[in-house]
């Protein structure tokens, strides 16, 4: 089975591609990260527990008529999603910190959710499976992705218009802040491309849903060669091949990030 690494950066339309990819002629399971980082952290989950002692309980709902202090179902009152987004979005040390410790808690929990929904997809047989991670690359995700797809934006300013239209109770300020605490898109797509070809796809979404869709079958096309459906079966068929399979996978994608930093580390000297 094919894993498809899907990211992207906040704005930037990665939910609609990961709409498209989930409906026909498509109709790939979609392994969402966000959706899973909310069901870890619902009230009376591990990871609610841990977010509730750093953070303390400020960053709950308030108590109302139709809140209760033990919440709904008595198991603890939803977080607060907008205020735990000022405490961790920004590029200030206490914020950086905060975010920190938050995805320290998150993370763990949805791999381990994630994990499980693998190999769920497999077991029916899925030619391909969508892993739609914002933090694809800083998280690790794209070792095992066969294939990598960035949904970036050319103009930064677009992603600010389209979050504040999206969320309409965020200023420009907090719009701005929470572009910058995520890795450029821009960066995101170079180090998508320098996978190289049939490894790493580059959407580029600053045009019409009707352009997107254009694109996306594009990028679908040539992933399809490179990862033919029957080699999938194959793989499916013949378990020690597909092991073998994505042992060779995960070697080439760590290769391909020591590459990566190198090439950072020599720009970064030249500087």
């Amino acid at each position: 089975m094919l894993f498809i690494g899907l990211t992207g950066s906040i704005a930037t339309g990665k939910s609609t591609v990961s709409s498209i990819l989930s409906s026909p002629p498509y109709a790939l399971p979609i392994l969402d990260a966000d959706v899973v980082a909310r069901k870890v952290v619902e009230p009376g989950t591990n990871g609610y527990n841990a977010i509730v002692k750093y953070f303390g309980p400020e960053l709950l709902v308030p108590v109302s008529e139709s809140m209760p202090e033990n919440g709904v179902d008595g198991k603890g009152r939803p977080l607060d999603r907008p205020a735990l987004g000022r405490r961790v979005f920004g590029n200030g040390e206490e914020q950086k910190r905060n975010r920190a410790v938050l995805n320290g808690i998150v993370h763990p929990a949805v791999r381990k959710e994630i994990y499980k929904s693998l190999l769920q997809c497999y077991l029916k047989g899925h030619w391909a499976v969508v892993l739609d991670v914002p933090l694809l690359f800083e998280s690790g995700w794209d070792k095992l992705s066969g294939v990598v797809m960035v949904v970036a934006v050319k103009d930064p300013e677009v992603q600010k218009k389209r979050l504040m239209e999206r969320d309409a109770h965020l200023s420009a300020e907090d719009a701005q802040n929470r572009v910058l605490s995520q890795t450029d898109v821009r960066l995101k797509a170079k180090r998508c491309e320098a996978r190289g070809k049939g490894r790493g796809v580059v959407v580029w979404n600053d045009g019409s849903r009707e352009e997107l869709k254009a694109s996306i079958d594009a990028c679908l096309r040539e992933i399809r060669k490179s990862s033919p459906p029957w080699w999938n079966w194959l793989c499916l068929l013949v378990p020690p091949l597909g092991v073998a399979a994505g042992a060779w996978t995960y070697w080439q994608n760590t290769r391909i990030n020591r590459e990566w930093h190198d090439l950072e580390l020599k720009e970064k000297a030249k500087l």
